[in-house]
C-alpha cells in the first residue's frame, strides 16, 4: 500500500485541526508550501475541495467535514499508538508549547519544569507567561494553564492545584504607617496597587466575598499595571495594598514580608487547570508534562 495518501491525510487532519497552514507546518516540522501542496494533492486525489481558504482563516468544506469525521479518529488513534509504544531505549523528543499566567510560576511551573526537564532532556519547552487571554489554537500552542473560570467549555481540563484564595496583602511597613483596613469600605482610604487587564485594557475591580455577599470594589492608588509580578514587588516595597492569588504570594506570607488583611472577605477559586482542545490529540510531551505535574504537585 502506498504511503503517500496516508501522509496527505495526516497533513490534512493537522491543518483542519489547527485551522492554519503555518501552524500545521510548524507542528509537522515541514514548510508551509509543502503542507499546501500535500492538501492540494489530496483534494485532487479525491476530486473535492476539502478546505476553504481566505487571507484571514481556513475552514472546512462539507467534504472536508465528512472526511474529518470518517478518517480523523482512526488516524489519530494510530498516531497515538505509535507515540505510546516507542522503540526500546528511545527518548521522548519534540517541543512543548505552553501559556500560563504569572500566578502559575511559583505554584506550578517552578516546581514542575525542573523535574520535567530532568526526566525528558530532549524535549524543548517554550512557555509564554502572560496575564492576558491567549487563544491556544490560533497561537499553535499545545496547552494553557488558567483559572477554571477562564477556560472555554470545549477544552479538556486537567486540575493542577488545590483550591486557593485571593487575598488583599500589604507589607508590615505599609500597615504600620497607614493602619489595617477592617472592612471593604476602608479600601477607599488606602493606596491600592491596581491591575489593568492586558486583554480588555480595563482596570480590575477587586472581588471580595463573605457568605452570600459578593462585592466588586473599584480601587485607586499610585500605580496601575498589567504585570502582576510588579504588583508583588511594589507591595513588598510598601507602596500599597495588593490583591493577589494566595499561591503567588505564599513564600512572602510564610516569611512575613507580606501580611493578609480582610481575610474574612477572601474568595476561594477551585484552582489552576491545564487545558487543551477536545479535538486535539495530546502530544507525547504534553502527556508527559501532565504526568510529572501530577506526581510533583499536591493532589487537589
Amino acid at each position: 500500500m502506498a504511503l503517500t495518501p496516508l501522509n496527505e491525510l495526516a497533513v490534512f487532519v493537522t491543518v483542519a485541526r489547527r485551522r492554519n497552514f503555518t501552524q500545521a507546518a510548524r507542528e509537522l516540522g515541514v514548510s508551509t508550501s509543502a503542507v499546501s501542496q500535500s492538501v492540494r494533492q489530496l483534494e485532487a486525489r479525491l476530486g473535492s475541495a476539502l478546505l476553504a481558504r481566505t487571507t484571514r482563516n481556513v475552514s472546512l468544506t462539507d467534504a472536508g467535514r465528512r472526511l474529518m469525521a470518517l478518517a480523523a479518529p482512526g488516524l489519530e488513534s494510530a498516531l497515538e499508538a505509535l507515540e505510546r509504544f516507542p522503540a526500546e531505549g528511545t527518548q521522548l523528543t519534540g517541543t512543548l508549547r505552553l501559556t500560563a499566567p504569572t500566578m502559575a510560576l511559583p505554584g506550578v511551573l517552578e516546581p514542575v519544569l525542573p523535574r520535567f526537564a530532568q526526566a525528558h532532556p530532549h524535549v524543548r519547552i517554550e512557555v509564554g507567561v502572560t496575564d492576558g487571554f491567549v487563544n491556544i489554537v490560533e497561537e499553535g500552542l499545545d496547552a494553557g494553564i488558567r483559572l477554571m473560570e477562564s477556560v472555554e467549555r470545549d477544552m479538556v481540563q486537567v486540575r493542577l492545584t488545590p483550591a486557593f484564595r485571593f487575598l488583599v496583602v500589604a507589607s508590615p511597613d505599609y500597615l504600620e504607617r497607614h493602619g489595617r483596613p477592617v472592612k471593604p469600605e476602608d479600601l477607599s482610604d488606602h493606596s491600592c496597587i491596581g491591575f489593568r487587564s492586558p486583554t480588555t485594557g480595563l482596570p480590575y475591580r477587586w472581588e471580595l466575598e463573605r457568605g452570600r455577599r459578593e462585592l466588586r470594589v473599584p480601587v485607586t492608588g499610585p500605580l496601575v499595571t498589567d504585570h502582576s509580578g510588579l504588583i508583588i514587588r511594589m507591595a513588598l516595597a510598601g507602596l500599597g495594598l495588593a490583591y493577589m492569588a494566595e499561591l503567588s504570594v505564599a513564600p512572602h506570607l510564610r516569611e512575613g514580608s507580606l501580611v493578609p488583611v480582610l481575610e474574612d472577605w477572601s474568595p476561594t477559586v477551585p484552582g489552576l487547570y491545564l487545558y487543551y482542545p477536545h479535538r486535539a490529540r495530546a502530544s507525547a510531551p504534553l502527556r508527559a508534562f501532565i504526568d510529572v505535574a501530577r506526581s510533583t504537585l499536591p493532589q487537589p
